[in-house]
């Protein structure tokens, strides 16, 4: 109570000092770099990870883009390249006159070199850069090839994705914001009982998610994705906290005429309900940090730092701006538009066996949709992005020019004999869907000899340590197909150089889903066990976390499973992501009925009526926590163009509402049926009930 109190008393130097933190956030939020390349996120001990590192640090080569000149001559074409080369960090430019080079008769250079160029219409250049896929210089030069050409040329690869993915984010990311805001205010302006109290949680909750992507300083950098959610999250997920202290501190007020100790003693009994509530959602947001592929890290310490600083806010800035807003808060309230809820629990309760042989049959169809959604999700980020996207545009030629889906890359030992290097390329041209191996023997043939070749050739294509060959492939990028030719691809290559390293987004793309596709086992599996301990001790029952937890994964088979039954894929980090949020948010709800229907139980009520209270209770913050998790997040699922962050916040959305439902219908129903063993397995509840019922019936009696 004394530290209660001494908020109370601190209120003005405490808004004071949120004040100047938010200043010094915003400094904190310009200094945080934003990654928007999903491959950075891959372990640094992959093959693929490596091969990018030795190109970097051998070759000088970093980034790597396809770029599509039409209706240019050739002359224009070389006018074109001239100015490419010239932009600042673009390293080498690689098409047909780079390779006809005037030391070599042109009757010596392969047909297949000039086909592999040019079609009727368009001519094709490779370019490297010597920064990263992501750093911003290379989408700075990345625009400026964009401007040289105009309309007349177009660019693929990772380093354009992520320029167009960042462009289309800044534009998106404050509307973001205004959308969950703006969701968010209308559903408590309805749900809430004060028409000035949301204004007053969303400035509380607003200063707190400043701060928290102030300090993301720290870590150097973010991802888009988390960038993009944490806001929206943390809004959504803290939102539960504040709801609380309003409830409580308007309790209070009837009971002390002193504003100040009416907000003390709030202080004190949210922050010992919200602290167990909030251990779950951060023991949620914490497991995506045992992802191997590191996105998860990003995501988890972003979010559960946001909540942590949530809990602060709502026991400190809150309060504060409460107590000085006292007066026109109390005069803006309002009945709540949420009825008494006695007769619905009475009439849930009535039923409850219809809604457990809704839980039993549920099941199957729930976890088939489920596990189907897992293995339908894609990968190509491309897809993210909406089709009128430079990047997209420049795929779709590259396809139906000149028939590339993506180009892989090739560093093999340098020492390896040519006539090796040569038979090497010739099995590999015969692996299904290989268009075509780029290399030093590919660009003369076998009739001149690799001595002859320009320094400025061979310096592109080979140093002393590594030579490189570039694959075009006919198939997609994460596609079955392409990870097949990949597979092939490597065993060729370990055949001739076990040193020896395929890189380029498709292999990294393979990499992605292998470590992806373990991370789901993993972080389910982790948050399930941190959630269970976590609801174990809390409610000091063994019995409980297995009905809590089979509820909410339930709801996210439910969630999850939708879109397989609806046609829709995903995208990849979806699914791994929303079941640990969707568990972590949403188990409060659970949390906080089953409490309540412990108190009750142990006071001396009967089974029935505890659960009664405790569903009856309950459901107005349900109902409030529920729809403002749905209003924050909907708003954008439906505004955003990315399909990432569109997928996600959908997902949260309806999982907040399906989450809802399955706490309100089927969990008083599953504690009517495990009551007894809830009893038994629960830490002083059988002794309680027994000590407590006595007393009644010993009371009735003397009364008798």
């Amino acid at each position: 109570m004394r530290l209660s109190q001494a908020i109370v008393k601190c209120r003005i130097p405490i808004i004071i000092i949120t004040l100047v933190l938010m200043v010094l956030s915003v400094l904190g939020m310009l200094g945080t770099r934003i990654n928007y390349d999903m491959l950075n996120y891959l372990p640094s001990d992959m093959d693929t990870v490596i091969g990018q590192e030795e190109l970097k640090n051998d070759f000088g080569k970093g980034a790597f883009s396809l770029i599509i000149a039409e209706d240019m001559s050739d002359k224009d074409v070389a006018s074109l390249c001239d100015k490419i080369e010239q932009v600042e960090h673009v390293d080498s430019v690689i098409w047909y006159s780079t390779l006809a080079d005037i030391s070599i008769p042109k009757e010596l250079i392969p047909d297949e070199i000039y086909k592999e160029f040019n079609t009727d219409n368009a001519t094709l250049m490779a370019v490297f850069f010597d920064s990263a896929t992501s750093e911003d210089v290379t989408m700075d030069a990345i625009r400026e090839i964009r401007s040289l050409a105009g309309k007349q040329c177009f660019v693929s690869g990772m380093s354009a994705l992520v320029t167009d993915l960042k462009d289309l984010c800044e534009r998106e990311e404050p509307i973001y914001v205004g959308l969950a805001v703006l969701f968010a205010l209308i559903a408590m302006v309805a749900l809430l009982d004060g028409w000035l109290v949301p204004f007053i949680f969303l400035a509380s909750i607003g200063m707190m998610i400043l701060i928290n992507l102030g300090t993301n300083w720290f870590l150097g950098e973010i991802s888009y994705i988390t960038k993009a959610l944490s806001a929206v999250l943390q809004l959504a997920v803290t939102m539960d906290y504040s709801i609380f202290l309003w409830h409580s501190y308007n309790e209070q007020r009837e009971k002390y005429q002193d504003k100040g100790q009416a907000m003390a003693v709030a202080i004190h009994d949210t922050f010992t309900s919200v602290l167990g509530s909030s251990i779950t959602t951060v023991a949620g947001f914490a497991a995506l940090c045992f992802m191997s592929f590191t996105l998860g890290r990003d995501l988890g310490i972003v979010m559960a730092k946001g909540v942590i600083f949530g809990v602060l806010g709502c026991v400190t800035v809150l309060p504060s701006l409460i107590l000085v807003f006292d007066k026109p808060l109390q005069k803006t309230k309002h009945k709540s538009i949420i009825p008494n809820m006695n007769r619905f629990s009475k009439g849930v309760l009535k039923v409850f066996p219809v809604f457990i042989i809704i839980f039993a049959l549920l099941i199957p169809p729930a976890y088939y949709g489920y596990s189907k959604t897992n293995k339908e999700v894609y990968y190509d980020m491309g897809q993210c992005l909406p089709e009128d996207m430079e990047y997209v545009i420049a795929n779709s030629k590259l396809s139906d020019d000149f028939d590339i889906a993506s180009t892989h890359m090739l560093l093999v030992d340098a020492s390896l004999p040519q006539k090796s290097v040569r038979s090497m390329m010739d099995e590999m041209e015969k692996v299904d869907g290989v268009k075509y191996v780029l290399g030093l023997k590919s660009v003369v043939g076998s009739r001149v000899p690799e001595e002859v070749l320009p320094d400025s050739i061979r310096e592109i294509l080979k140093s002393d340590k590594w030579e490189l060959l570039l694959i075009n492939s006919e198939y997609k990028i994460a596609s079955d197909k392409v990870n097949d030719q990949i597979d092939s691809l490597n065993a060729i290559l370990k055949k001739y150089d076990d040193t020896g390293m395929l890189i380029g987004e498709a292999p990294c793309m393979k990499d992605m889903i292998e470590t992806t596709d373990h991370d789901f086992k993993v972080v389910n599996a982790v948050s399930i066990v941190a959630i269970f301990v976590i609801i174990l001790l809390v409610e000091k029952s063994i019995s409980l976390p297995f009905i809590l937890i089979a509820i909410i994964e339930l709801a996210i088979f439910i969630n999850l499973g939708l879109p397989h039954y609806l046609g829709q894929s995903l995208p990849f980090i979806a699914p791994i992501c929303i079941s640990t949020i969707q568990l972590g948010a949403t188990v409060d709800y659970a949390i906080l009925m089953t409490t309540r229907y412990k108190a009750e139980r142990m006071s001396g009520k009967g089974k029935r009526d505890s659960i009664q209270v405790a569903l009856s209770t309950s459901i107005p913050s349900i109902i409030v926590s529920g729809f403002g998790l749905f209003a924050a997040t909907f708003g954008v699922a439906v505004y955003s163009d990315i399909d990432i962050i569109s997928s996600m916040c959908m997902l949260m959305a309806r999982g907040a509402v399906v989450s809802m439902l399955c706490v309100i219908f089927i969990l008083p129903a599953m504690l009517m049926l495990f009551d007894k063993v809830i009893g038994a397995t629960t830490l002083g509840m059988r002794k309680k009930i027994k000590m407590n019922t006595v007393n009644t019936v010993n009371t009735e009696v003397s009364n008798i």
